[in-house]
């Protein structure tokens, strides 16, 4: 399944409630209709005032070049749909989102773990938008992130499901990769993975202080945003 992340950053003017009113009532109906789409998420953060960005709208696809076709290939932020439901989507977008502050990401997604059986609406999921540690290769990050981290996100107490999405084009993408974690709860989230107000965390519980550490060993924490919030399922014709 190829996915579509854009990280939402609201139009000067406009406050935050606002945009997730316009957001959720205006562009959601249109998004879901976009031509091509099979699943479509939206999330909210948990703690508006702490978070990166106002929301994330998650929109998947079977086939890349529908993705590509509705929503623009990797290496800009902006895109220009010739026709459709994407058109209208596009043309959509600016009356409540600052494109040139939205990063987005093109991807696809890698299911490691799954005890909710896909349903994730009402879940509290951390993403991380990862950049990989100066003087590593892309290659290189992505068998780290795959042979030796995957298996210790998995046992983070509360993890429910996990999934990493890996760039389809990593020379044009802003990101190396997203790593999405689901929790039942706000408070076994912050527990194994910190407030969503700093990009680092430092868990007391041995099963989440592991996977922290190895942190070090791939990623530059600096660099890598992060999302905490409450997701939506808008549509899915996946199940």
């Amino acid at each position: 399944m190829y996915k579509h992340i854009a990280l939402l950053v609201r139009k000067e003017g406009l406050s935050h409630e606002a945009f997730v009113d316009y957001w959720q009532t205006n562009h959601t109906p249109i998004a879901r209709e976009i031509e091509g789409v099979v699943r479509y998420h939206t999330v909210l953060p948990a703690d508006p005032a702490a978070a990166e960005f106002d929301g994330l709208a998650e929109l998947y696809f079977a086939d890349l070049d529908a993705l590509h076709d509705a929503l623009g290939s990797e290496g800009s932020r902006d895109y220009d749909p010739a026709k459709g439901t994407a058109k209208e989507a596009r043309e959509d977008v600016d009356e409540f989102l600052d494109v040139e502050r939205r990063p987005r990401f093109i991807g696809e997604e890698h299911v490691e773990k799954d005890d909710v059986g896909g349903d994730t609406t009402g879940l509290y999921k951390h993403s991380a938008f990862l950049v990989r540690k100066p003087g590593m290769s892309h290659d290189a990050f992505l068998d780290h992130w795959a042979t030796e981290h995957v298996p210790l996100a998995r046992e983070i107490p509360g993890v429910v499901r996990y999934t990493r999405v890996v760039p389809t084009d990593p020379d044009a993408s802003e990101f190396d990769g997203v790593a999405e974690l689901y929790f039942e709860s706000l408070d076994a989230l912050r527990a194994g993975l910190g407030h969503e107000s700093s990009r680092d965390y430092d868990p007391d519980h041995p099963k989440a202080r592991a996977p922290r550490e190895d942190v070090d060993n791939f990623l530059s924490i600096g660099d890598r945003p992060r999302f905490v919030g409450r997701e939506t399922v808008q549509k899915d014709e996946t199940r």
